[in-house]
């Protein structure tokens, strides 16, 4: 994207600082900035959804409407393999999460899951792999399967007795996602979180748009708000 800064020079103080690449031996793209601190350019919000985005004090701030579904704001490159980092700040009642390698359903994917010819009720729905995020004690940091079908992806979070306490409630957190072929692994504040290799999802989507979320929230809450900033990425090849 034009306007997006080239980070190429910050690459080795932000190694230090997290530890050593996942991918060591693999050459990897320049860092570029996704976010100005300052516009939404390079983003777009989801056909489907009416939270709203805007950019508040150097953050992409997403707050919830009350009726709403699910909502996103995508951005506008796609990615396949890539290392991602940002930092996000989420309301205590909030569920939210970083869409990989997702699109808008289209009429092709609803007749491969069997829906063609009935109601197109999840017609343009944002799917793909997420990235959770959520306060402590949660499952922030594992990966779900947003309107796939197939639930949880990361097997922790099946076991209803499984959290942790990665996420600094109230603050701003590190998030690092590393995906590589059918391969995501996430890091939360420089901790492991998840490492997942999922051959069934990395087939129908090896590529795709990032999406923050703003989850639709119970009749009578809110609004509570999500909030994203230094968000950057570069391609692992």
């Amino acid at each position: 994207m034009k306007k997006h800064l080239i980070y190429s020079a910050l690459a080795p103080l932000a190694l230090l600082a997290l530890g050593s690449p996942v991918f060591a031996a693999e050459p990897a793209g320049d860092w570029v900035s996704l976010f100005d601190g300052k516009t939404l350019t390079g983003w777009k919000p989801s056909t489907v959804g009416k939270a709203t985005y805007t950019v508040v004090d150097g953050a992409i701030r997403g707050e919830t409407v009350e009726g709403s579904t699910n909502t996103f704001l995508l951005s506008e490159e796609q990615y396949g393999d890539f290392e991602l980092e940002f930092e996000v700040k989420v309301h205590d009642s909030l569920n939210s999460g970083v869409q990989i390698r997702s699109r808008e359903k289209s009429e092709a994917d609803l007749a491969a899951s069997g829906n063609g010819g009935k109601p197109a009720t999840d017609l343009a729905r944002f799917f793909g792999p997420q990235v959770e995020i959520e306060a402590s004690p949660g499952q922030a940091g594992y990966i779900y399967g947003e309107a796939t079908g197939l639930g949880w992806l990361s097997p922790e979070p099946k076991d209803d007795a499984h959290s942790h306490n990665h996420v600094k409630n109230g603050e701003w957190n590190q998030f690092r996602v590393v995906a590589k072929g059918s391969r995501i692994q996430t890091f939360i504040n420089g901790i492991a979180v998840a490492d997942l290799t999922q051959e069934e999802v990395y087939k129908s989507h090896p590529k795709g748009h990032l999406g923050l979320q703003v989850h639709g929230i119970k009749a009578g809450t809110g609004p509570f708000d999500v909030s994203w900033k230094n968000i950057r990425i570069r391609s692992l090849k």
